[in-house]
Formats: C-alpha cells, sequence, structure tokens
C-alpha cells in the first residue's frame, strides 16, 4: 500500500487511539475529533499525559540498557503507531549504530508515516511492515523481517503500550508466547502496560471512553501483566511502575521538579531476558 493509499484509508469519522496518543504527546498528528476524545480522557484522568511521557520514557531505558549491558543488537517494535522522535531505532542506535530495528503495525495511519522510521545508520537497518500482533504467524513470516533480523540471533521484542488493546479473548498470552517461541535465547521481552490499580474507578471511566470510541481495551493488574514475563528473567527491579524501572539522568522528565505519583503513571513496566 503506497502513502496515498494509506492517507485515503484513514478513517476520520471516530477517534482513533495511535492519534489520541499523539496528542497525549503534545504532537500534531491528530484531528479534532481525537482532541476532543483525548480531552473527554484527561477530564477522567489528567494523569494520561503524564502515562504518555513515562513509556515513552522507558522505552528509551529499556532500549539503551539492552544495547549496552545484554548485548541486544536487533529489536522487534510491534504497535509502533505515530512516530515520535526519538523512535526506538534512533534510541538504538544512538548507543549501537549496527542495530536493526523492525516496527510493525496494523494501521494505515502509521503507514502514511512510516519513512520517518526507516532513516537508519549506514551501518543498521530499519523497516516497517504492516502486520497485526493477532497473527504472529503472519508477522513473523513477513519477508521484510526476514531480511532486516536474523531470528538466530536475539532481538528484543519491544510491546509498549499495545497489549491493553487484546482483549483476553483474543488470547493475548497466547500471541506473545507465540512470538517470544520464534525467538532464540537471550533474546528480550519490553513491556508496558497501563493499569487500574492505583485508581480503579478512573480507569471504569477510561476503559469506557476508549470502549464507546469503538476501540476495546482490557487495563491490567500488576499479577495479571506479570504473566506476559513468565518463563523469562526479569531484570531489576521486575514489574514496577513506568517511572520507576532504572530512572537515569537522560529521562525525559529527569530535570523537572516534579515526581509522578504512581497513580498519574498506572503503567506497569517490565524487562525479560529468554534463558
Amino acid at each position: 500500500m503506497s502513502n496515498s493509499q494509506a492517507a485515503r484509508d484513514i478513517d476520520t469519522s471516530r477517534p482513533h487511539s495511535a492519534r489520541m496518543y499523539d496528542y497525549y504527546l503534545g504532537g500534531k498528528d491528530h484531528f479534532d475529533i481525537d482532541k476532543q476524545a483525548a480531552e473527554t480522557v484527561a477530564a477522567a484522568y489528567p494523569g494520561i499525559f503524564v502515562c504518555a511521557r513515562e513509556n515513552r520514557a522507558f522505552m528509551h531505558r529499556a532500549t539503551r540498557v539492552l544495547a549496552r549491558e545484554h548485548g541486544i543488537r536487533q529489536w522487534l517494535d510491534i504497535g509502533t503507531g505515530i512516530p515520535t522522535e526519538p523512535n526506538l531505532h534512533q534510541v538504538a542506535q544512538s548507543v549501537v549504530p549496527e542495530a536493526r530495528v523492525v516496527y510493525a503495525d496494523n494501521d494505515p495511519l502509521v503507514l502514511k508515516y512510516a519513512e520517518r522510521l526507516m532513516r537508519s545508520t549506514p551501518q543498521g537497518r530499519t523497516t516497517y511492515i504492516e502486520a497485526d500482533a493477532n497473527d504472529p504467524e503472519s508477522l513473523l513470516n513477513a519477508p521484510e523481517l526476514a531480511e532486516v533480523l536474523d531470528l538466530g540471533r536475539p532481538v528484543a521484542l519491544s510491546l509498549n503500550a499495545l497489549m491493553h488493546f487484546v482483549t483476553d479473548a483474543q488470547d493475548p498470552y497466547g500471541i506473545v508466547g507465540r512470538l517470544l517461541d520464534a525467538l532464540p535465547s537471550g533474546s528480550a521481552l519490553a513491556l508496558s502496560h497501563c493499569t487500574p490499580d492505583f485508581d480503579p474507578p478512573t480507569w471504569e471511566k477510561v476503559t469506557a471512553i476508549y470502549t464507546g470510541a469503538g476501540t476495546p481495551v482490557q487495563f491490567r493488574s500488576q499479577k495479571d501483566v506479570a504473566r506476559f514475563f513468565d518463563g523469562l528473567d526479569l531484570l531489576e527491579p521486575g514489574i514496577t511502575v513506568g517511572h520507576r524501572w532504572r530512572p537515569d539522568a537522560q529521562d525525559d522528565n529527569a530535570a523537572t521538579e516534579h515526581a509522578p505519583t504512581d497513580a498519574e503513571v498506572s503503567l506497569w513496566t517490565g524487562v525479560g531476558v529468554k534463558p
């Protein structure tokens, strides 16, 4: 599908989760209907802007840790969303210029901006594939993936703020398990997931807003998020709130005076390595 075709396929009649997320991050790739829905969420949960920023900051830190400390040189990022710089490959290639990254999303909106995702260093490689996390077989068998990633060598599977859009009826644990089964020892899972644990009434409202807009969601407890890491060796500090996962001086919010609360962030994060 060409970018022009993707643009024609974009539905602007209802709010879209990726465009709403772009609004939370202060981006410009959204429409009025997305802004209205995002502001409805923000009215119920003012911390959504903090949650979105901390999700990005966790992705940056997890990528750097895996590159620096665990020798990861390949990433598979599923549920990429609208590109926001620095993108994952820019973070990885700032540490290891030879890093290879495959981005995957099933949304024509993301395809419209995919050229932003493919500005690799000369030493590395990046590509974008249109694929659905709910169909891991077609994703893993995509020829574009095989051209960039060597599945005989460790790969970091990056699932940032994706799995709460996969309800239990869609077998989320089976999907993640199948993806990890395809990766060798030394591979890793980096995952972030919104949670109602710190403020259940607020997250009931958020669930209703997304579901009412046509996007089913299932926000999960720490125990349920931990299940995604079954069989993996969790890196310290384990499953923790986003801003508490190995904060460092490069954090987007490190220089701010206001330390976010757990309830504002409401995001469980973790990184596990496949033995």
